[in-house]
């Protein structure tokens, strides 16, 4: 499959990096940062424009997650939240969800777009749904996409013969981070539940 994938962005470029990004940003299965990868070693060895790449890469990303934060803010993610609310097992844990992304709303955006990007998808939904003031989330997710490209496409450019097994050990990497970062904020809010309850 890798090889295939590869293909497609040595035939099409730009276009592909753009829309793996994009759909990446829904929770819809890409291989994103392996494309942009494979973007930067295009780039270093002349058959792509290494500024193009990285223009493609950060635009798809910055309209897929606009995409979902608009999506969640006004087209139904007020009436989800609202029906979570009600229900008295989701509704403390809603109440802190709200109360982070309020107090370090910009950090989780930032963190999420290329750190413990498994979880990028589901804070645009957050934020849209909790509407976290846009031009915070928009500032945030600015920096944080331009971080994730400027990381991944400059792998490739650096380390182009190697990216299959550079993007799997970073996907083991940060897969490792993020299941982590649920588990300490999963125990977290168990802990304060725990303590309310007392």
């Amino acid at each position: 499959m890798t090889d295939t994938l590869l293909l497609l962005v040595s035939d099409y470029g730009l276009l592909v990096i753009s829309l793996a990004t994009l759909l990446s940003c829904f929770a819809l299965p890409m291989p994103s940062s392996l494309m942009m990868m494979a973007g930067g070693a295009f780039a270093a060895a002349g058959d792509l424009v290494l500024w193009q790449v990285c223009l493609g890469a950060f635009a798809g990303a910055v309209l897929g997650d606009q995409g979902g934060y608009l999506l969640a803010r006004y087209r139904g993610g007020e009436r989800l939240w609202a029906w979570l609310r009600r229900r008295p097992a989701s509704a403390r844990l809603l109440t802190q969800a709200e109360a982070l992304l309020a107090r370090r709303g910009g950090w989780a955006v930032y963190l999420t777009r290329w750190l413990f990007s498994p979880l990028g998808p589901y804070v645009n939904l957050i934020a849209g749904a909790t509407r976290m003031p846009w031009r915070r989330f928009l500032l945030a997710d600015l920096a944080g996409e331009a971080t994730w490209v400027a990381v991944y496409v400059t792998l490739g450019y650096v380390f182009g013969t190697q990216i299959e097994e550079l993007s799997d050990t970073l996907g083991n990497v940060i897969g490792a981070l993020t299941a982590g970062m649920v588990t300490l904020l999963l125990g977290r809010a168990l802990w304060a539940q725990r303590r309310a309850t007392r």
